[in-house]
């Protein structure tokens, strides 16, 4: 963002600025202007803060809401579970099933955490890959290798 020349702080003509002037100048504007893209920077990041701030708090809220509406489903549920079977019971069944759905969570789970391999292989292998055509590079620019000629069919076609 450029500001305008005040013509009050520019030499009359006829004196000359010395290359150390001119270069303070410089560095005094692009000083300021760097000032400027940071100050603006913050301000940007501030705003974008506010906003994932209170998306995030929206999401919490609509997390604890929702915990509380699949209790109170579950509580139904065990209600409608009493009308065959004492009360105590619709609860035990429910809290069974729960317990299943949390087993079978944890197995799925287990078998995607055993999976994990514990470090990028594909791209140590590219690394080292790298370093060594890297370390030929060299010896290769030394004793240049000439390219392979293309074999051109003769004239009847057959190679």
């Amino acid at each position: 963002m450029a500001s305008p020349v005040d013509p009050r702080k520019q030499p009359l003509l006829g004196t000359e600025r010395t290359i150390g002037q001119l270069v303070s100048d410089v560095s005094t504007d692009l000083s300021q202007i760097v000032r400027g893209e940071v100050e603006l920077a913050k301000a940007e990041i501030k705003a974008d803060l506010q906003h994932a701030g209170k998306g995030a708090g929206m999401f919490a809220g609509a997390g604890v809401l929702g915990l509380y509406g699949l209790m109170l489903l579950l509580l139904g549920l065990a209600g409608v579970i009493a009308i065959w079977l004492p009360w105590w019971a619709g609860l035990l069944i429910v809290a069974g099933i729960l317990f299943l759905i949390a087993g079978v969570l944890a197995l799925i789970g287990k078998k995607s955490v055993t999976q994990v391999k514990g470090k990028p292989q594909r791209t140590i292998d590219n690394a080292q890959q790298t370093v060594a055509a890297l370390k030929t590079a060299p010896e290769q620019l030394k004793n240049p290798t000439p390219p392979a000629r293309l074999v051109e069919p003769g004239p009847g076609g057959g190679a």
